[in-house]
């Protein structure tokens, strides 16, 4: 009989399959991808209320207050990660389009399915919820300045803010508020109760599926531009062996607690790949193309580490 830590156990086997379907998919029915594209946001809405469903929000407060994390969070993600983007792309240099890809995933921490992730590899995920808003504004405010001293002045003049704010109010604040609803809810009621039960078991379904709809909307994007994105894969398979890396050396020089440590590596692995995307897509013509498929391929090799970060960071890196 199917129960919910029987799902969890076996979640990695399943999310396996599903990124394996993805790309079955995707290359079987290239034109499907259009239609599944628009379901990512949605599915990744679903899969945060899910998760939010199950943090204990009344603790929310005392992470906010937790200064020593959050100084490691903001030292992590907009200091030591962005010298490491500078070095890798100094090594590996890249032409113009497939350059502002690159930076444009690389320098942006990631707001949203982080904290599946960060819950996943047994990290404190209440304190990457709250430090949402900080990383959102940071970010906002620091890209530009990062495009304009990797790429140049033009480059800087590509960001939008609008995106980021969509994908914060869809896809973090109206699920965070629905959760909260539902929480209050089950202190006065049976059926609230038995709702919030029942989101337990989403999570490991609701990951499976987006992680099939990533790979099945966009891996044909991918291998159409794969002659000109393949010389940014050792970027990317770098970037994501050092970043943790990185962030578990300044996890022990602050002396954070391992839960909170576990968080700061997710963090600093995990970039904003889904919100970037349509800055890359307001590029002029074939740029928009080339930094889109740039970006898609950061988030096909991120999925694969993120699923041996959550194994081998709560048993290896940060036990």
């Amino acid at each position: 009989m199917l129960s919910r830590e029987g799902l969890e156990k076996n979640q990695i086997p399943v999310y396996i399959i599903a990124i394996i379907l993805g790309g079955i998919a995707g290359l079987i029915q290239p034109k499907a991808g259009g239609l599944l594209e628009p379901v990512v946001s949605v599915a990744i809405a679903v899969l945060l209320f899910s998760m939010f469903c199950q943090i204990p929000f009344l603790k929310l407060r005392e992470a906010l207050h937790n200064g020593r994390f959050i100084g490691a969070l903001l030292l992590v993600n907009f200091i030591l990660i962005p010298i490491l983007v500078f070095l890798l792309i100094k090594i590996f240099p890249q032409p113009d389009p497939v350059l502002i890809g690159v930076c444009l995933v690389l320098l942006t921490p990631c707001i949203d399915y982080v904290i599946v992730f960060t819950q996943l590899g047994k990290g404190n995920e209440k304190l990457i919820l709250a430090s949402t808003p900080v990383l959102f504004v940071v970010q906002m405010l620091l890209l530009p300045l990062y495009l304009w001293l990797f790429i140049g002045t033009e480059a800087s003049q590509i960001v939008r803010i609008g995106p980021f704010v969509e994908a914060f109010v869809y896809m973090i604040l109206i699920p965070l508020v629905l959760a909260l609803a539902l929480q209050f809810s089950a202190k006065k009621s049976e059926p609230g109760s038995k709702a919030l039960d029942f989101t337990a078991w989403l999570p490991v379904p609701f990951m499976a599926l987006v992680l099939f709809l990533v790979i099945g909307s966009q891996i044909d994007r991918v291998i159409n531009d794969f002659a000109v994105i393949i010389s940014v894969i050792p970027v990317y398979v770098l970037f994501h062996f050092f970043a943790p890396l990185i962030a578990r050396l300044a996890a022990s020089v602050i002396q954070i607690e391992p839960s909170d440590g576990r968080a700061l590596l997710f963090s600093a692995g995990t970039r904003n790949s889904l919100v970037v995307l349509p800055l890359a897509l307001t590029l002029p013509g074939e740029m928009a193309t080339i930094a889109a498929a740039v970006i898609v391929t950061q988030t096909m090799i991120e999925l694969i580490a993120e699923l041996i970060y959550i194994k081998a960071v709560p048993k290896l890196l940060y036990k």
